[in-house]
């Protein structure tokens, strides 16, 4: 039985990319070496050895790409800056000819009718503020406030949707804590630290935004996981709890004017010795700065089962799952479930999913098409999530997939690929996939037919 799903009139439909995994041109206009420059330079850091050096070539690729975003019939795209093509040193001296790339950017994407959602902050630190200390260091955070007043006040005629930060819970702790991010550190201490600083730039920057672009709506993206005992025992119950802490509430709490959760603060005191002696009177105000709406990045649940000899949860696969190439399960309830608690936990007044979407091996058949069925199926299974989420009152108000197209994805180089747009990273061929024209038409149909138990 086939049953049409429809979204609401003023639906958001979208998709996503980064700057450093898609630009390239990573040393070109001026432009000042980042954290993942650096990362993925050294021999080791990158699965397959690769770099971003040029990875989509979307700095000089970028009318081609806004052309095919219009011909999918995006209504929305976000991207983000990077800051090192902004301000090579980090604060400072401006460089005009970044400055002038994303000025043409957001002129094509309006051109095109497509609405420019920035993300200010995807990871790529510049170096030269790492070399300091990075982002354990107030004086990031300070200097994060600099670069969001620079770029919002030259696109903030424009541009009404600011995004501070992509998902500080990896920056801060894939990026210090466990070191297979950029910039490599493994320092759980330094990374409280910087998850610290990261939230106090969100709320300065974010009176910054809103004085550079009035009338502009601001948020920042979480990475969220519904976290699930692997068990009815108390001891994973308690184990799913502390997980959730960790990833979750962490964010969330301080965001919301709740400050940091007291049993996280115990957990990470108990577990790993780390305190929260850089917190500084005033700070939680700040980081409490209201904002518009959330971003929430969904791509998985988390299994939670007690792991008392190790003295720290850990999250577990369920083996009668399906998953994804990243070793993901594919767990389409769960952002349903995350969006009600959102709603319903925390009364956010305007939901977006930022990051959707799946890794899958893909292949060219003779006739020259990507048939990626099981990307389609993770596709719409969490579209209806989405929908059944709305229909319980949830103010989701949009959609991005990710990706628009196949990139550099971090630690993983190019191995994994996410996109509804095939990219042949030896020609740079772009081809759009079967989920691609899936997507196009849900975009036509503001909404689409689903096949009950497909």
């Amino acid at each position: 039985m086939n049953e049409m799903i429809t979204f609401p009139k003023d639906f958001l439909w979208g998709a996503a990319t980064s700057a450093y995994q898609i630009e390239g041109a990573w040393d070109e206009d001026g432009k000042g070496e980042s954290i993942w420059d650096r990362f993925s330079h050294t021999p080791g850091k990158i699965m397959d050895g690769s770099t971003g050096d040029v990875a989509c070539d979307h700095y000089h690729r970028w009318e081609q790409d806004l052309d095919l975003m219009q011909t999918l019939g995006l209504q929305a795209y976000r991207f983000s800056i990077s800051w090192p093509r902004i301000l090579p040193d980090g604060r400072g001296q401006v460089n005009q000819k970044g400055l002038d790339f994303y000025d043409r950017l957001v002129d094509g994407l309006l051109q095109r009718h497509i609405t420019p959602f920035v993300t200010l902050y995807h990871w790529d630190l510049p170096q030269r503020l790492q070399d300091e200390g990075g982002w354990p260091q107030r004086s990031a955070a300070e200097a994060f406030v600099h670069y969001a007043d620079v770029v919002s006040a030259r696109l903030g005629d424009r541009v009404k949707h600011w995004i501070t930060h992509n998902e500080p819970w990896v920056a801060a702790f894939l990026g210090y804590g466990m070191g297979v991010h950029a910039p490599g550190i493994q320092d759980f201490q330094l990374a409280v630290n910087a998850a610290h600083h990261l939230l106090l730039s969100h709320g300065w920057a974010t009176e910054v935004i809103r004085s550079n672009s009035p009338h502009a709506q601001v948020g920042i993206t979480l990475n969220l996981n519904d976290v699930v005992p692997a068990s009815p025992s108390a001891l994973d119950y308690a184990a799913a709890r502390e997980i959730d802490g960790f990833t979750n509430r962490w964010f969330l709490d301080p965001i919301f004017g709740r400050g940091y959760p007291p049993d996280v603060v115990a957990w990470f005191q108990r577990v790993h010795g780390a305190d929260l002696q850089c917190v500084q009177d005033g700070d939680m105000d700040i980081m409490a700065a209201p904002i518009d709406f959330l971003g929430h990045n969904y791509y998985t649940r988390t299994v939670a089962r007690d792991a008392a000899p190790e003295n720290a949860p850990r999250s577990i696969d369920t083996t009668d799952s399906e998953f994804t190439e990243m070793g993901w399960e594919v767990a389409p309830r769960s952002l349903f479930r995350m969006l009600i608690r959102l709603h319903y936990h925390y009364q956010i007044p305007h939901i977006y999913i930022t990051e959707n979407g799946a890794a899958f091996p893909d292949s060219i058949s003779e006739d020259g098409d990507i048939r990626d069925t099981r990307r389609l199926a993770y596709l719409q299974a969490h579209l209806q999530a989405a929908h059944d989420a709305i229909q319980c009152g949830v103010p989701l108000r949009g959609y991005f997939v990710w990706s628009l197209m196949d990139n550099f994805e971090w630690s993983f180089g190019y191995t994994k690929r996410f996109g509804i747009v095939y990219v042949d990273f030896d020609t740079q061929e772009r081809r759009l996939k079967q989920s691609g024209r899936w997507y196009r038409q849900v975009i036509a149909e503001n909404g689409f037919r689903f096949r009950n138990g497909s």
